[in-house]
């Protein structure tokens, strides 16, 4: 409320789209991007060409352009006049979807291929997960033997692993063919995560705070 002549009036309220951003706001937002393009979502140049708009944003509403067709939006909101961060995009490996593809549908020899690849990476990480249970079991079931039933064959327990190891591998089917390609997919994945990352960093670092492409 404001007065005038004696009189009150209502000052109007900025538009939630016009909310001016913060250097901190616009410098969350640049790093929100650079979580979607470590993440594969983004390419070089779709990544330097939004980064720049987003350095070089003064409102709300301009943000959408970069953010239009990533998960999450924009992310930053307005909540009562105010702006409010919400939390930055996350990671994870890159996979495939039908919006991947420019240039039509996949072909069903490429659809196969991307397929066999998910199908490796989930029982990859499925061993993964089991070896580490099974190790887990059989170091507390040799401490119970060795300290507490005071056995002195607890030592036994350690050969069983080759069983037991391999039992998830029998009926996943998971040879050690697949073990070493998940083991070089994973790795690959890894670099190129380490990659954006590093490049996005030095993308954030060139644009700074977007003071100076503002000006």
């Amino acid at each position: 409320m404001a007065s005038r002549g004696g009189r009150f009036y209502r000052c109007p309220m900025t538009q939630p789209d016009d909310l001016l951003l913060s250097d901190a706001e616009r410098l969350h937002a640049l790093t929100a991007l650079g979580d979607h393009y470590a993440a594969g979502r983004l390419d070089d140049p779709e990544f330097h060409a939004r980064s720049g708009d987003v350095a070089a944003a003064r409102t709300l509403a301009q943000l959408d352009g970069a953010f239009r067709d990533l998960p999450g939006g924009v992310p930053l909101t307005s909540v009562d006049g105010l702006i409010v961060r919400s939390a930055t995009a996350g990671g994870g490996e890159m996979t495939v979807s039908s919006s991947s593809y420019s240039s039509g549908p996949p072909t069903p020899a490429l659809r196969d291929a991307d397929a066999d690849l998910a199908d490796l990476r989930k029982r990859g990480k499925l061993v993964e997960s089991l070896d580490g249970v099974v190790i887990g079991l059989t170091l507390i079931t040799f401490l119970v033997l060795q300290i507490v039933v005071d056995w002195q064959y607890a030592w036994i327990v350690w050969p069983s692993l080759i069983v037991t190891l391999g039992l998830p591998r029998l009926v996943l089917r998971y040879s050690d063919s697949d073990e070493k390609t998940y083991e070089k997919i994973k790795k690959a994945d890894q670099q190129a995560r380490e990659d954006r990352l590093r490049a996005a960093t030095e993308r954030i670092r060139e644009l700074g705070d977007g003071r100076e492409t503002r000006g």
